[in-house]
């Protein structure tokens, strides 16, 4: 058949020239091609002796016996060395082969066909290139023709994919490849071959004959020509990359990784909640490390006991009955179909407590559930028709086994030989099988290690469709398992510190709303949330002689155990400082010492040894400048309020201002001057007196109450005043009313509010007289103190009153000075007070058996409740106090109590 292009030959290659000698020798014809090869056109070279025209002198002769024999009729081949013409004409070597020929007269003549050898040795070279390449290609080498099948392969490509290299002959990619990989190349084929643009690195996945592992190659395909451009096929070199896809996996699975730790370090730990650092756990694992997970704790470790039971020592002892109890606190998951009882390893084990258990089984107790095959399934495949089942409390709470895992929250045991609680005993990973329908392929089950203590267990999973995992995920899975059972257990130890600081700060406050002599008081404390530490803010309500009232308020700057503690000891200074029944600015000046005291190593020291807080020594002092955190620095306000003349006396170091309202007025902050704060030092502290109406209110707190991040301390005061326009009946609606008007919810600071209402000893519940300093005084103090108590219905206190007051008086008489004074006051216990001008205390002895007196005061200690003295601005005061009557006889003194006198 004709046709315009070329056939595709080696005269694609071999540029063949022709021209013909007649019978005298010269040259009669001259092709083209020809003329290409000499460079020399028809018309120049036509009548032509070829000899002289093309060949070198010196072979001239030679040249002319050969064409003479050729006209005689011999062929000739041979290699024939020839120059252009011109000057400087290059030199070339001909293939001439020489055929005799006849003209159509019968005259000899030749024909001859020449070959550049050049173009012959090129021919050569490119095919022995050509074959070393492609058979000698450390690469797979595979050649297409036009129908997509193949034309030639190389050894190492029939190496790869079995047989001998001309057995792949007429094979197509179907053999190699299944599927869509197979098409995906034929498709590719198609394009290279149609649009002549090469494709690189293209990726091809497939298994070679006899090999189960999948394998991955790179191929890059170009279109191959003929010497005229004719396509005549596509070429392909293919590259196995396994080895390097393995390697890029690995390392993309380490950089997940690193990128997971990293994530896990920022996002683990946030909070110091069991539970919120369990859910923080599967944030960061689910979907970036597996597809379903959860969280187990230890239900002891939840239930805020000393250690959980998985230290190493008690998992050694643990019974054969199985696994201690755990509840499920955690469960996330990254398919949409899944539900918790995707969760392998789960297993039938045995429900604690109440708690929705979803998934094939049966429930146990009231209610039924939905197995296999049952309820509504959403899955595919063998997903489908899962069904959901609900266990009720019920007999649940038995331990009765059920099958499925548990639900959110509840709290149960895993089966004694399950890889999970076998994980939970050794403290190492283990795998746990896929389930029955084969949702989930791979599993680990990872003990939560901190400290050598094991705290629960975390369990990743990843469903079919997903990589399974390898070692490098084990290691991966312990890591983060380890890193929030350390932020779990620490959370745990901060609990623990957490409510024992509470406890002490509980402890140290007055239990519930404390009464007072003329006083209506409530109180409110507010701990900061559990994110918060505990503070160092504290209340008291002091009872002091002649139905006298201490109230204080304070707060201990810092946070912490420590804040506690000494809040602890302040508050107990301040009780023991009171009883001393000292002035509120004395009071807070001792307080002060003591405060100082505290920051130095083993209590205070003194340079003059005598153990004052006031003179630290020089070790304290450098240990103070190097650890600040020691130093102890408190605020504090202490008031001193008499019922009977309803005057209040303030003093203050460093705290915030009480608050008055009296009836009828808006609340007023007392202008009280705020000293330094305990235990700074080298101030002196002043007091102020106010008299209060009756019916007026006093409100004392701490900064919590009225300072936040949120808004200012001035903001914070004014808010305050305007909570307590027009206090309710109830001091409680009061306190409710402040606490939910101002913003207490910050959870920054602790909040302490003390508040108290007027309300003043009547008139006629004192008796008051003052006595001239001669002996009749005695007798006058007891008929006094008769008539009084008859007149409040106190006809059982008389004798023992009489007897007290008379003992009283006369010491007065005999060891004071000035005027006497005797005052009975009567609330909740009858109290007497007797006053004279003298500064010598009174002191209880033992008298001996010869004395005639010394027994005065053995006597008053003896028949009262209570009984001391105190100094005064100007003197001092001697009481006692007696309980009033109660219906019931007064106890009888034992023979014992009456001969201690003596």
């Amino acid at each position: 058949m004709w046709q315009s292009s070329p056939p595709g030959s080696i005269y694609d290659y071999i540029r063949v020239a022709s021209f013909s000698i007649g019978p005298d020798g010269l040259i009669e014809q001259w092709s083209r091609r020809a003329a290409g090869l000499f460079g020399v056109a028809a018309h120049e070279a036509l009548g032509k002796d070829p000899v002289e025209a093309f060949m070198p002198g010196e072979l001239r002769r030679d040249g002319h016996r050969r064409i003479g024999e050729v006209l005689d009729g011999k062929e000739w081949t041979g290699l024939v060395p020839f120059r252009m013409p011109g000057e400087g004409a290059l030199h070339g070597l001909a293939e001439i082969y020489v055929m005799p020929s006849e003209t159509a007269t019968g005259e000899r003549a030749a024909v001859c066909i020449v070959v550049d050898v050049r173009a012959l040795r090129g021919i050569e070279t490119d095919l022995a290139a050509s074959q070393a390449i492609f058979g000698q290609s450390p690469f797979g080498f595979v050649l297409f023709g036009t129908d997509f099948t193949v034309l030639r392969a190389n050894q190492r490509f029939a190496t790869v994919f079995g047989g001998r290299a001309d057995d792949h002959r007429g094979r197509t990619v179907h053999d190699y490849l299944a599927g869509t990989e197979a098409d995906r190349l034929a498709a590719t084929l198609s394009r290279v071959l149609t649009t002549g643009e090469a494709v690189t690195d293209l990726q091809l996945v497939g298994t070679a004959p006899g090999e189960p592992e999948r394998r991955h190659w790179s191929m890059n395909l170009y279109r191959v020509h003929s010497g005229s451009g004719r396509p005549i096929g596509i070429a392909g070199i293919a590259t196995d990359v396994t080895r390097r896809h393995i390697a890029a996996r690995e390392a993309a699975s380490a950089r997940r990784n690193l990128a997971l730790l990293n994530e896990a370090s920022a996002r683990i730990g946030n909070s110091l909640d069991l539970e919120t650092t369990a859910r923080e756990l599967l944030d960061v694992a689910v979907p970036g490390f597996c597809d379903l997970a959860s969280v187990d704790l230890y239900q002891s470790l939840l239930t805020g006991e000393e250690a959980p039971p998985g230290s190493w020592s008690s998992l050694r002892q643990e019974s054969v009955g199985g696994s201690a109890e755990l509840r499920r606190v955690a469960f996330a998951s990254a398919v949409s179909d899944a539900m918790p009882d995707a969760m392998p390893g789960s297993g039938s084990g045995t429900v604690i407590g109440p708690g929705t258990a979803v998934g094939p089984g049966t429930a146990v107790g009231p209610g039924t559930a939905a197995g296999p095959g049952q309820g509504q399934g959403t899955g595919p495949g063998p997903d489908s028709g899962r069904g959901s089942g609900t266990a009720h409390s019920g007999d649940a709470s038995l331990g009765q086994p059920v099958a499925g895992p548990p639900a959110l929250g509840a709290v149960h045991r895993y089966p004694f030989n399950s890889p999970c609680a076998i994980a939970l005993r050794t403290g190492h990973v283990e795998d746990v099988p896929g389930d029955d329908r084969g949702f989930v392929q791979s599993t680990f089950a990872v003990p939560m290690v901190a400290h050598d203590t094991v705290v629960g267990l975390a369990q990743f999973s990843r469903t079919k469709g997903s990589e399974p995992f390898g070692e490098r995920d084990r290691a991966l899975a312990t890591e983060l398992a380890a890193r929030a059972a350390v932020c779990i257990d620490n959370a745990r130890l901060y609990r623990r510190e957490h409510e024992r600081a509470l406890i002490l700060q509980r402890s140290l406050l007055p239990p519930g709303d404390p009464e007072a002599a003329g006083l209506d008081i409530a109180c409110r404390y507010l701990p900061g949330n559990t994110a918060t530490e505990v503070g160092g803010d504290w209340f008291d309500v002091i009872e002091l002689p002649g139905h006298r009232t201490a109230l204080v308020v304070g707060d201990v700057m810092g946070r912490g155990l420590r804040a506690a503690v000494a809040m602890g000891e302040l508050r107990t200074a301040v009780r023991t400082l009171a009883l001393l029944d000292l002035e509120p600015a004395e009071v807070l000046s001792a307080l002060d010492e003591v405060a100082r005291g505290l920051g130095t190593p083993g209590g205070s020291t003194s340079s003059d040894g005598t153990g004052g807080a006031q003179w630290p020594s020089r070790a304290a002092h450098k240990s103070r400048e190097a650890d600040l955190s020691e130093v102890y620095l408190a605020t504090c306000i202490y008031a001193v309020y008499d019922p009977v003349t309803r005057r209040c006396t303030f003093a203050n170091a460093g705290h915030l201002p009480p608050v008055v309202v009296e009836p009828g007025e808006p609340a007023l902050l007392l202008d009280v001057p705020p000293g330094m704060p305990l235990g700074v030092g080298g101030e002196p502290f002043e007091e102020v007196e106010v008299e209060l109406k009756e019916g007026a209110l006093l409100a004392l707190y701490t900064d919590g109450l009225v300072e936040s991040r949120d808004h200012p301390l001035d903001e914070g005061l004014e808010a305050l005043r305007g909570a307590l326009v027009e206090p309710a009946p109830l001091l409680e609606d009061v306190c409710d009313r402040v606490l939910s008007t101002l913003d207490t919810r910050h959870g920054e600071d602790d909040i302490a509010l003390l508040m108290a209402r007027i309300q003043g000893l009547p008139t006629e519940a004192v008796g008051d007289w003052r006595l001239p300093r001669e002996p009749r005084s005695v007798g006058r103090a007891r008929e006094l103190a008769r008539g009084q108590l008859l007149a409040w219905d106190l006809d059982d206190l008389v004798d023992t009153t009489e007897l007290l007051v008379s003992e009283l008086v006369t010491n007065a008489l005999r060891y004071g000075e000035g005027e006497i004074r005797l005052r009975l006051l009567r609330d909740r216990t009858l109290v007497c007070e007797v006053w004279d001008a003298g500064l010598v205390q009174p002191r209880r002895r033992r008298a001996r058996d010869t004395d005639e007196g010394g027994r005065g005061l053995q006597l008053v200690g003896l028949l009262s409740a209570a009984w001391g003295s105190r100094r005064t601005p100007r003197g001092k005061t001697v009481w006692f106090e007696l309980p009033l009557p109660d219906g019931r006889p007064a106890a009888e003194r034992t023979v014992e109590e009456l001969l201690s006198m003596f």
